[in-house]
């Protein structure tokens, strides 16, 4: 490493300092995230942890969400067309949009083409300078077909650029304002690439976003800084701070005492305790969520759907949504919500049944019943916010059937690239949608595509399956979408690689002087709308 860098690197990621019992000054907001994510660049994660440390932070997208919705709204691009035959997507870009200034980094150009193309490819083609950066694994992006579907991404001219697909896809424009479409700088790359650190993009982040990055100490604290060369509104908080905080009952001790001013995830045996404090409000939401349980069906047993309809019939999720959720969720019998379209109820379903789910056993040559793991969710999520507990149930539920679990959890880095790598035979793990489309959960998290990406978790690849969800992504026919969406379901629901547990709802802790918070349908937080009353 070049030594006029490392002090540099160990004071902005190794020595941040703790923050004070005392509460945050009136420039500063603490926010207590749930866990440190597994990258400061959305490209390389997929966690809604990470989500929130960096898409809504530190970076844009060509086009974003419209506040607390899911209609595409422009961002870095003020406007697009598209060709009569869908396959060809060119973009205007927004002028006079600064890249921040950091403490490792000085711009010299605005944003430009130039960084779209550098963002896109780095992803899409195997010769892009810093594509095998960090490994050369974009689960998103290739997880959901798109290094398939994007023929080409070329410059027209300095904010003029054309993207040509190798066929229509009904959903591109929503994928592209989600975290992984984020644009980089093409100047600090090169600049990183010259130093010969490259693999610094993913450390040391430069975007265009509201907040500039500051510093980062694991498992600790991320600290972010106004950017107040912001193209859009400018951020009326100077400063930033994510608190990483994964015991619930700590983020809200936190929260009483003015160290935090917004808090995820909550424990529900503490909303009402929330509702009744004058000095906090409790946001709440129904989300486009998911919580499972997911079976390596490339390993035994789980290889054998007699075995996994065993499993389904076993687990009491009724009684985990009392439980865990202490009522604040619906149990599930699809990988998304009643309010998505497309929905159907007309799938098979597993209600709890241990007399089937011993009988099944049985006929899959496992009468005595076998042993095996389930890795339990190490944080709080609001599809599922107590993974141990739900663990503990699920164990004593299967005992009841004959199989003997041994209950095992990690880090949450770890967990997140221990199942990447299919190292798992059972886990809870689960899903929050993040462009309002069904494509988003059934490609993502059940395609082919998503197997050796990471983002499938039960590592199922069934054709007919298959050919349903990416016939629906090639055409805008809702009708027709939602019809090959419904029959996806129902193959889904006999074949049960993953176990539908709970949709939740999602909820945020807030001070009561927390002004401009949008709840977001698709569990984000956006940070440059907020400021504090009386101020």
């Amino acid at each position: 490493m070049n030594k006029k860098i490392a002090p540099l690197l160990a004071a902005l990621l190794g020595a941040a300092p703790q923050l004070s019992h005392a509460a945050p000054a009136d420039d500063t907001l603490v926010y207590c995230s749930e866990g440190s994510p597994e990258s400061l660049n959305p490209q390389i994660t997929l966690s809604g942890t990470a989500r929130n440390a960096t898409t809504t932070t530190l970076y844009d997208r060509l086009v974003d969400f419209a506040p607390g919705g899911s209609r595409v709204a422009p961002a870095l691009a003020e406007s697009w067309t598209v060709s009569a035959d869908q396959k060809t997507y060119v973009f205007k870009l927004r002028r006079g949009v600064k890249f921040h200034k950091t403490a490792f980094f000085t711009p010299s150009r605005d944003f430009n083409a130039d960084d779209v193309l550098f963002s896109f490819n780095r992803q899409l083609k195997a010769d892009h300078p810093f594509h095998a950066v960090g490994g050369g694994n974009y689960q998103y992006f290739q997880g959901m077909g798109m290094d398939k579907l994007i023929a080409s991404v070329g410059k027209i001219d300095d904010y003029s650029v054309r993207i040509v697909l190798t066929r229509p896809e009904a959903p591109f424009l929503t994928d592209l304002a989600m975290p992984f479409m984020s644009i980089l700088s093409a100047e600090y790359g090169g600049r990183l690439q010259k130093a010969g650190r490259p693999a610094d993009i993913d450390i040391l982040p430069v975007g265009t976003g509201p907040y500039a990055f500051s510093s980062y100490l694991k498992d600790s604290t991320i600290r972010y800084a106004a950017n107040p060369q912001y193209w859009g509104a400018k951020p009326k908080i100077r400063n930033l701070v994510f608190a990483i905080t994964p015991d619930a009952s700590v983020r809200l001790q936190k929260m009483k005492k003015g160290e935090c001013q917004i808090a995820v995830s909550p424990s529900p045996a503490d909303l009402q305790i929330i509702r009744d404090n004058r000095q906090l409000r409790l946001s709440e939401q129904d989300s486009m969520n998911i919580g499972y349980l997911a079976m390596n069906v490339e390993k035994p047993p789980f290889n054998n759907v007699l075995v996994r309809r065993a499993v389904a019939y076993a687990l009491n999720k009724q009684a985990y949504v009392n439980a865990v959720y202490l009522g604040n969720a619906k149990v599930a019998i699809n990988p998304y919500p009643p309010t998505m379209w497309s929905y159907t109820d007309k799938v098979q379903t597993y209600g709890y049944d241990p007399v089937k789910a011993r009988a099944l056993l049985a006929q899959a040559g496992y009468a005595k019943g076998f042993s095996t793991t389930l890795w339990t969710l190490p944080v709080s999520r609001p599809y599922n916010p107590n993974g141990r507990k739900m663990g503990e149930m699920m164990q004593a539920d299967l005992a009841k059937v004959g199989i003997k679990v041994e209950l095992a959890t990690f880090d949450w880095a770890t967990y997140l690239d221990k199942v990447k790598r299919g190292e798992h035979q059972m886990v809870q793990l689960g899903w929050s949608g993040d462009n309002g489309d069904p494509d988003n959960f059934l490609y993502t998290l059940l395609s082919c595509d998503s197997v050796t990406r990471g983002s499938n978790n039960s590592r199922y690849c069934q054709p007919t399956f298959n050919k349903l969800i990416s016939d629906a992504r090639r055409t805008d026919d809702a009708k027709v979408r939602s019809k090959l969406y419904q029959q996806a379901l129902q193959q889904l629901s006999k074949d049960e690689p993953i176990i539908p547990i709970a949709h939740s709802k999602v909820y945020r802790v807030l001070s009561a002087r927390v002004n401009g918070f949008v709840v977001n349908p698709f569990d984000m937080d956006y940070f440059a709308p907020l400021s504090y009353q009386n101020r």
